[in-house]
């Protein structure tokens, strides 16, 4: 398992069994790599079925190590699309971290593929984002209509297309 995929189980463990996060002592034995800041999303999924996802797209931490704790946490206590994780379904658990590339602009979304890129879609303040190779979402159409409405935004309004590059940890 890549050492940042066991931080955030780590980070999630020590926060639902004693309420607390991680020591930041425990940044110091991944090595300097991890030292930077970058936007991630941590994926929770419990027996294969999601269970939690949340994350950023520009970073809100110091470096990557703190992201995935904040981001683990949240995703096992603050994804609004599922209760609060419970310490009995630690056992069954899993967990993934998508490091996020640089958002580009899209100009033509016939460039965009569902396998391979994120998506964000903004209209004002509202942003929807999507991470790329998700189960069902085979299509760019798909896709961008999912983001829409993880965002709010209504199916005629004009909107911003970024897309990103992920490298996903598992």
């Amino acid at each position: 398992m890549h050492p940042l995929v066991v931080l955030a189980k780590e980070a999630v463990e020590l926060y639902l069994t004693e309420g607390r996060k991680p020591s930041p002592a425990i940044i110091d034995e991944l090595g300097y790599d991890y030292r930077l800041p970058a936007p991630c999303f941590v994926t929770i999924r419990f027996k294969g079925k999601l269970r939690g996802c949340i994350g950023t797209i520009s970073s809100t931490q110091e470096n990557i190590a703190l992201e995935i704790i904040e981001n683990a946490i949240k995703s096992a206590t603050r994804d609004p699309r599922f209760p609060p994780i419970q310490t009995n379904e630690i056992p069954y658990l899993t967990y993934s971290i998508d490091m996020l590339g640089p958002l580009q602009e899209v100009s033509d979304i016939s460039r965009l593929n569902p396998l391979k890129y994120g998506v964000v879609v903004e209209k004002g303040l509202r942003r929807g984002v999507l991470l790329p190779d998700l189960e069902s979402i085979d299509s760019v159409e798909q896709q961008l209509r999912l983001a829409r409405l993880k965002a709010g935004i209504d199916e005629d309004d004009e909107i911003n297309i970024y897309f990103f590059e992920v490298q996903r940890l598992e």
